[in-house]
């Protein structure tokens, strides 16, 4: 197991996409549980989803004194390049990014103004943090996807794999992320590790997300989409998870190290962040929908085969994800294990705290 080389007390941390699920769920643990750590949130706050929960996550963020929020949108170079210079950031965590598979064939110009141009910008924000002999980042770690996979046929899914036949334009800007990374890390020693997130879900999620989407439809009494005849196997990995993975990838930046010619071996890595468990998408709905009526957000007598209707598969999904999580175990002693009953009651019980249940009462 490798050994922490970075304590994150006392450090100040830049966090884009900080009002964003992870982002905000990130930013929260780490103003819990490290001593007098700073943390920079940067968010554009667009409308992609309702606003509103960006605003909720950030309520909570407000009460902690060591939280800067900052509205930035990554792809202003200007705005980016000031920040750095105010805060002198010792750790990066890039989450801000447009997602969403099937939103990328509808407008792919605002995934190559966040995933390529701001992830740009804030390459070369790390890279001037070296001038004049400062000390710089010590650590860029950013949010890749589990999308880069495609429709590779081999489960489960290695960072070794090949992922150089993207199925859609999210996963594409995801891989060019990737190896934009290792450019920056091979030119200019930059030490950063990619995360490739699978289907991460839970509490004040993205209402775009099917598990989300589907809760807003049958409480409104609206039929539910499952595709591919709820063939598709997803790995789910509930939000707590992916932030105890994350935060551990942070406390150790790959080691920089002399190569053979006049460049660095570059400081670099990619972990899955994942369950390492691929669940049958119908299964997973059945499961959704008992822990709505659980908690009270659909009633018990809710007809939900009459809600539900099997189509065939959309353009840009895949039909499988399933993580390999064992390097992640292997470096970082950890491995998830939030079952999914537990994480979607989880989800269910904030929900009908949030919007109310069923019949109009609220949660106390």
């Amino acid at each position: 197991m490798l050994k922490d080389n970075i304590s994150l007390n006392s450090k100040t941390i830049l966090v884009t996409g900080a009002a964003g699920f992870i982002g905000s769920n990130l930013s929260l643990r780490l103003l819990e549980k490290y001593h007098d750590a700073k943390v920079v949130g940067i968010d554009s706050m667009n409308d992609y989803y309702d606003v509103n929960i960006k605003k909720y996550r950030l309520g909570i963020l407000a009460r902690f004194p060591g939280f800067v929020p900052v509205k930035c949108n990554i792809a202003d170079r200007h705005a980016i390049d000031g920040i750095f210079e105010e805060y002198r950031p010792d750790v990066v965590v890039n989450l801000a990014a447009q997602a969403g598979v099937r939103y990328s064939i509808l407008d792919p110009d605002s995934y190559m103004e966040s995933n390529i141009i701001g992830f740009y910008n804030i390459l070369e924000a790390c890279r001037h943090s070296y001038d004049n002999g400062r000390k710089g980042v010590m650590h860029l770690v950013y949010a890749s996807s589990s999308s880069v996979y495609g429709n590779f046929r081999k489960t489960p899914c290695s960072t070794g794999d090949r992922t150089d036949c993207p199925v859609n334009l999210y996963a594409a800007t995801k891989k060019s992320n990737e190896l934009m990374a290792h450019a920056y890390s091979k030119l200019y020693n930059i030490p950063s590790t990619g995360l490739r997130f699978f289907t991460v879900y839970g509490p004040a999620g993205r209402p775009d997300m099917a598990y989300f989407s589907f809760t807003d439809k049958l409480r409104a009494g609206k039929k539910i989409q499952i595709f591919n005849y709820g063939n598709c196997m997803r790995d789910f990995t509930y939000i707590d998870d992916a932030v105890e993975g994350l935060v551990r990838v942070m406390r150790h930046a790959p080691e920089r190290r002399t190569g053979n010619g006049s460049l660095p071996d570059p400081p670099y890595k990619i972990y899955n962040i994942g369950s390492s468990n691929s669940e049958k998408l119908l299964d997973f709905v059945d499961i959704l929908q008992e822990e709505l009526v659980s908690a009270g957000v659909l009633p018990a007598d809710f007809d939900f085969d009459a809600q539900k209707e099997l189509v065939p598969m959309q353009p840009g999904d895949m039909p499988v994800t399933f993580a390999d999580t064992g390097p992640l175990e292997r470096d970082f002693g950890f491995r998830p294990s939030t079952r999914l009953r537990d994480g979607l009651r989880a989800f269910s019980q904030w929900y009908a705290g949030y919007y109310g249940r069923h019949d109009g009462t609220s949660v106390q």
